[in-house]
């Protein structure tokens, strides 16, 4: 093998490497769909810190966001809807036709689920965000201006 080749790929592989271990050094406290009670209020906590920090939120601002972050998990967990969810998924490919009726059944039961909790989000965020005075709420619209997702960055 060619010496550039080697040292391209060594290169390489030293950035793939680096870029691996750095990914992982992100906050570890996940609260995702298998967290338990206390990882997810441990979770809701640093969130509302992490906020209030950057918004630089009075007391009552801040009890305003937590209550909104506590709305959003409650329906993010009523949209996961039951423990055995991936079973019910399961059940639908089991056979060997597509269960079009119980994936019906599912979407309805998941969209219920967050209609029923929506109207509290939205009061949730509609208090939060009325709180905020001026320069706190350009901020937020400038993050959600500027968050495009992972592809379009800038």
């Amino acid at each position: 093998m060619k010496p550039w080749i080697r040292r391209g790929l060594a290169g390489l592989f030293a950035v793939l490497t680096l870029g691996a271990l750095s990914g992982c050094g992100h906050y570890r406290d996940h609260a995702g769909w298998s967290a338990s009670p206390e990882e997810q209020a441990r979770h809701r906590a640093h969130v509302v810190d992490r906020v209030a920090s950057r918004l630089e939120l009075d007391e009552a601002q801040k009890a305003k966001l937590a209550v909104l972050v506590e709305k959003l998990q409650a329906q993010r967990a009523a949209w996961a809807g039951q423990p055995d969810a991936r079973a019910q998924f399961q059940g639908l490919v089991a056979g060997d036709k597509f269960d079009r009726a119980g994936a019906q059944a599912l979407l309805h039961k998941a969209t219920a689920a967050i209609e029923t909790r929506s109207p509290e989000v939205i009061a949730a965020f509609g208090d939060f965000f009325d709180s905020l005075d001026a320069r706190q709420q350009g901020k937020v619209r400038e993050f959600l201006q500027h968050r495009r997702g992972w592809w379009r960055r800038g």
